[in-house]
Formats: C-alpha cells, structure tokens, sequence
C-alpha cells in the first residue's frame, strides 16, 4: 500500500511571509508533545494498514525538523522502523534550517539514522533572506553546509527561490554559484509563488513593480538550468537538479505515484489500492491532537480516484520528471496508448517544440519544463 513515510513537523521560530505550508512559531508549544502524539499516529497508521512494504525513504519535512533535537529524530526514526520496517538502504531525509544547526546537532541527526540532508537556504544575498523573513544569514548557510560535511552527510541538499522581491539576474547568478562551489549535491529550484492568505500577498498584489515579472523569473530558472547542467548537474525534475547518483528518491517517488503515509497535521497521504486513495490530515494542530489523543487518524478529505483521475495523475506528475512517461508501462496499467488517445495533442505539443515522443517514451523538452502547465493542461 506505501513504501515511503512523510512525518510533518509543524513548528518554526518564525513564519515566513510566503509561507503557506502547514506551520506555526514554536513559542508556548512542547516539542516532547509533538512527537509523542506523531508516534501515537504512526501506531495507529501500523494497526490500520497492516500490510505496507518495507519503507524505501522516510522524510521529516515542515515546518522546521532542525528543531528537534537528534534524541526525538532518532526516537521517531526507531518507532517508524519497529511499525513499518525500513529497506537496508533507506533514504532518511530531514529538512533543515541553517540558523538552527551545529556541529553537535548534525552529528546526533547523522549518528541518528537520518542520512541525507536538506538546507533550506533559499539565498545567498542578506537582503533578499531578510525581505524573506528567514532566521538565518547567507554566512550560516555556508557553515551549515561545511558542518554537515563534518558531520558525515555525503548526501546535502539547498532550496533556492527566485523571482524575489527586488532581485536581479546579478543576486541571482551570485546565489547559483555558491551553491555551485559549496558542492551541493543536490538543488531544489523554484519561483517565488505568492499563495493566498498570507502577508506577501498583501505585500504584493498582482504586478508588483518590486517583483521581478514572468519573463525576468524565467530567465532565471533558465540561467539555473544553464549554469548547473555547465556545472554537472543532472536537470532530472522540472524543479530539481542532482549530481550523479543523488536524486531525491523520495521525491522520486511522489511522482512516480509510489503509496505513502503522511503523520502530523496537515500532511497528505496516498495508498495504492485500486486507482488510488488520497487525503489529508486535519490542518489545524488542536484538532488535529485531540483526534490522535482519542485514539482516532485525523484523516479528512479522502478521495478513491477513478481510472481517469489515475491516469491524468500518471501524465502530469510522470511528465514533471526528465525520464518522462513510458508508453508500453501505461499501456499495461490502463489497457491504453496515451500516444493513440492524445495522438493530436502530442502532435501539437511536439510541433511547438515543448514535448518529445519516442516509440516508448513521452517527456518535456527544456521549453517544455519552463512552460509545463501549458503541456499538462491539454492532457487533463
């Protein structure tokens, strides 16, 4: 039913202005609480989906997981490997904040089991952190980075915004380099999103002259590809770039539709059984707490996916990567040719120069990454 584990970690010093996740500041909150009742969710998860295989990637995300210390990490780590058993070569992911880490810290969440790291750096220019709400400055990025080093991760990834307020191709380039020469091994790049409900989309209403435009913010996700392909970066998702061999394989396996179980609140979950089922968990941390403290899943929101549902998901999360489709693997699982059902769609798609079709294989151009809702939306 799932082979990978998401364990949601709700809490932050400080919520970012563009923030739009499920995440709140820590102050008056316990952390031993938290994860007392994320380990009474996994043990309700184990007894209400017995039949899980052995977990392929394990991922605590937020939020901010640097602020547990490296005991409550590893205390997590074993009750997820008790319920659900882990592969021998599971990937243990654990996001960080590089204002919140040392040495010390490190070390415990390495010697924790936690094998892959990733640093959510977003800049290396002091303003634009700053105009970002972040905690941390460009110089506690770099050290976060060499410390973790030291502390035996030979696996580190950074996320990197762009299209920031008031940033050029200049600030940008500049950010691309560092992490260029701090040899990441793995780059998370996106474009500033402005979500509804939070303080930047009051900040910045629609045309904000302090935002760079559409066509500025894809330059720079061009140049990003330009200069970390250059560099031997492998642009294997439409928002991700790794070295040989250090792709994110739990984030390979969202879009590859591979089940997984969500624990805290507001985290998603799909299980493979038929087409698929998918939901959330209760947002809101009270509700989500008195659910789990009465012995109940805080589950909302489940949708059983139809054949068609599972088919547009297999299109538009299997086109996000590099690799693409295969036409003969979607035969099997639906008795049908996506080359045959969307024959003219494809022929359009691959005349404006933003799909490829081979006798087996279906995937985005370069043009076609940088203007991917142009593509899916035809296939949906």
């Amino acid at each position: 039913m799932f082979s990978r584990l998401y364990i949601h970690i709700p809490w932050c010093k400080a919520k970012c202005g563009y923030c739009a996740f499920s995440s709140r500041p820590l102050a008056g909150h316990d952390l031993d609480q938290t994860c007392n009742l994320l380990l009474q969710e996994m043990k309700l998860a184990a007894a209400a989906w017995p039949d899980n295989q052995p977990l392929q990637s394990v991922y605590l995300g937020g939020g901010t997981p640097s602020l547990l210390s490296a005991e409550q990490v590893a205390h997590l780590l074993a009750c997820s490997r008790n319920l659900f058993g882990h592969a021998d070569d599971v990937e243990i992911t654990l996001e960080a904040n590089p204002g919140t880490v040392n040495l010390d810290s490190l070390s415990g969440y390495r010697q924790g089991g936690v094998t892959r790291l990733s640093l959510g750096v977003q800049s290396f220019d002091d303003r634009m952190l700053a105009a970002l709400g972040r905690i941390h400055t460009a110089e506690e990025s770099r050290t976060a980075l060499t410390l973790a080093r030291q502390a035996g991760f030979d696996s580190i990834g950074i996320d990197l915004i762009c299209g920031l307020p008031e940033q050029t191709m200049t600030h940008w380039q500049n950010s691309l380099q560092q992490a260029i020469s701090l040899q990441s091994d793995h780059l998370s790049v996106y474009g500033l999103t402005i979500e509804e409900g939070t303080p930047f989309a009051t900040r910045y209403p629609d045309g904000s002259p302090e935002l760079p435009d559409d066509d500025q913010t894809a330059a720079m996700l061009e140049e990003a590809d330009s200069r970390l392909t250059a560099a031997g970066y492998e642009h294997y998702e439409i928002a991700n770039f790794a070295r040989p061999g250090k792709r994110s394989r739990h984030n390979c396996g969202y879009w590859q539709r591979d089940g997984y179980l969500g624990i805290g609140p507001g985290a998603h979950s799909f299980l493979r059984q038929g087409w698929g089922i998918r939901w959330g968990n209760q947002g809101d941390y009270k509700t989500w707490a008195d659910a789990i403290r009465n012995n109940r899943l805080a589950a909302t929101e489940q949708q059983e996916l139809t054949r068609e549902d599972a088919l547009s998901e297999v299109i538009f999360l299997g086109l996000r990567m590099a690799d693409g489709i295969s036409l003969s693997n979607c035969a099997e699982q639906f008795d049908e040719r996506l080359d045959q059902r969307y024959a003219e769609e494809i022929r359009q798609l691959q005349q404006a120069g933003l799909i490829t079709c081979t006798p087996d294989r279906l995937a985005l151009t370069k043009q076609g990454m940088l203007l991917s809702n142009q593509v899916f939306v035809r296939f949906i």
